[in-house]
């Protein structure tokens, strides 16, 4: 794996354990084996990024590399949550990538139109799920160029880190 990920996770936002688990398998059979957390819907997921609620004081101060963002969750659904994230400056940088069962068109065009970095239907097999998270780990380790990465500070302003080469 890409020692540009050593200390880092992946945050999925989803309503469907199954899916997380599924996903989570195959992270860990694949090149781009990723430490996965879940939270359950959109409320849940802007109160890990700031670190409020149950998420408070969990000690841990970093921000995910990435967010698996659904769009149908009960609460705060995937746009809501998508025009959040892209909304505060702090949190303008995560890539997002819609992880959804649509393939409706107008649900890809929101999805970009509100920042998301990439938009993924849900695969229907396993073999096919572990075919996209090793492209995923190729391209977001091996090709492309990362921002500096950030954590929130003890008084919830924004410190800069760097990934580990």
């Amino acid at each position: 794996m890409n020692t540009l990920w050593k200390n880092r996770f992946i945050l999925m936002a989803d309503d469907d354990i199954d899916d997380y688990y599924l996903v989570r398998d195959a992270f860990e059979r694949t090149s781009f084996p990723a430490d996965l957390r879940l939270v359950s819907d959109g409320d849940e997921l802007m109160d890990y990024l700031q670190k409020r609620g149950q998420f408070e004081d969990t000690g841990d101060d970093s921000l995910p590399a990435m967010i698996f963002l659904d769009l149908n969750m009960p609460r705060k659904d995937g746009w809501e949550v998508l025009s959040e994230i892209k909304a505060i400056e702090s949190f303008r940088q995560i890539p997002v990538i819609i992880f959804s069962t649509s393939s409706e068109e107008e649900d890809v065009l929101r999805s970009y139109e509100l920042g998301a970095s990439s938009y993924i239907r849900k695969p229907s097999t396993f073999e096919a799920l572990m075919s996209i998270i090793e492209m995923i780990g190729r391209y977001w380790t091996g090709i492309v160029k990362l921002p500096p990465f950030q954590t929130m500070g003890k008084g919830g302003e924004n410190e800069v880190g760097e990934w580990d080469e």
